[in-house]
């Protein structure tokens, strides 16, 4: 068996603009698949590197020496689709293939408002400069790895046996204004989830709480439904499309509300309620959003409704009547049984309604 000694080092935008430039990286070996990303994708990238933030590590492989220029010689293994978003967004011109139909895009308003329409030549040097300047965490193989090796040492990264949930599916075929707003709203609430106790750091790693957010939003949007990951999927497609998600500020601006006003009215004495369980906050959410703006109600600006704290007691009382097994047996049924079902869905969040 061999062993491969693979060299950590990190390399700046600039540097792969440069290898391009001179002819000496080779950006679509014959393994790698073939450009595919949408411009939302590609925006996103351009986003995350103008914040600063981390994006997955980039291989490279050492080739030979060009024995008439003297220059060293790299192959992207693995972040073609990275490297030719970066590529294209600064110079598409040195894309060999380039078409503008496909590597032509700008900045869109879902990932960045102020830079919205831009392209790289629209911004400023400041910005322009933070791109260029911006780290890459690359692991470069030998030159000695062929092709066949190459493919085993991803099966091996890819032999977890861990799939990608429905969730994570979503995060990464999605990329305009409903999914970066869903992603947005949830990491806004990451310490209340904790707090809260609704989630497990594993539960938050696998995008659980992103996809509880995408529900409410839904619950906003249509009313109450039951839950299936096809019918997740169907407004994700439908509200990431251009222009399709005009209620954005408004659903964001009531999801905050609800929110804080769980927070101000019970607070991290959820941790020791029943609403702890993911399938009975969902619940609460829902009755304290009916009670604040009322199920169905249009998706335009109106200030919120004030809730009681007699309102309050009373759907603590009628949780801790679920908890204690003494709420009517039809809610007891729905909340043991198919919790995603509409009908049983419907039946608790009659109970609750009926309670208050």
């Amino acid at each position: 068996m061999k062993n491969w000694e693979t060299f950590k080092t990190t390399y700046k935008v600039s540097d792969f603009v440069s290898w391009q430039r001179s002819k000496t990286l080779e950006l679509s070996p014959s393994f790698q698949r073939r450009p595919v990303w949408q411009p939302g994708a590609k925006s996103y990238l351009i986003d995350t590197i103008i914040r600063g933030l981390p994006i997955p590590i980039i291989f490279l492989r050492e080739q030979k020496t060009d024995l008439k220029t003297l220059e060293p010689r790299r192959e992207v293994v693995d972040g073609q689709q990275r490297i030719r978003t970066v590529l294209s967004f600064i110079e598409p011109n040195l894309l060999k293939d380039y078409e503008p139909a496909r590597d032509d895009f700008v900045i869109q308003a879902s990932h960045n408002e102020e830079l919205s329409g831009k392209k790289y030549s629209d911004l400023d040097d400041e910005i322009q400069q933070s791109i260029l300047d911006y780290i890459f965490s690359v692991h470069i193989l030998p030159s000695q790895v062929d092709d066949r090796e190459v493919l085993e040492i991803f099966a091996r990264m890819n032999a977890t046996g861990v799939k990608l949930n429905s969730q994570e599916l979503r995060n990464a075929r999605y990329f305009d204004a409903f999914k970066t707003s869903m992603y947005h709203l949830a990491s806004e609430q990451l310490e209340r989830w904790r707090e809260w106790n609704i989630f497990t750091e594993h539960n938050i790693a696998r995008m659980d709480e992103v996809e509880i957010t995408s529900e409410f939003a839904i619950f906003m949007l249509k009313g109450l439904t039951g839950k299936t990951q096809s019918a997740i999927d169907r407004v994700y497609k439908e509200k990431d499309s251009p222009g399709q998600y005009t209620v954005k500020n408004e659903i964001e601006n009531r999801f905050r509300t609800v929110m804080d006003t769980i927070d101000n009215r019970i607070g991290s004495n959820i941790r020791y309620l029943v609403f702890k369980k993911v399938t009975l906050f969902y619940h609460l959410f829902l009755i304290i959003y009916d009670l604040l703006y009322g199920v169905n109600s249009p998706i335009q600006p109106v200030r919120a409704r004030h809730i009681s704290s007699d309102l309050i007691a009373k759907i603590k009382l009628a949780g801790e009547r679920i908890g204690d097994k003494t709420a009517p047996d039809d809610v007891l049924q729905a909340v043991t049984r198919r919790t995603t079902n509409l009908n049983s869905r419907s039946v608790v969040f009659a109970y609750f309604r009926r309670e208050v």
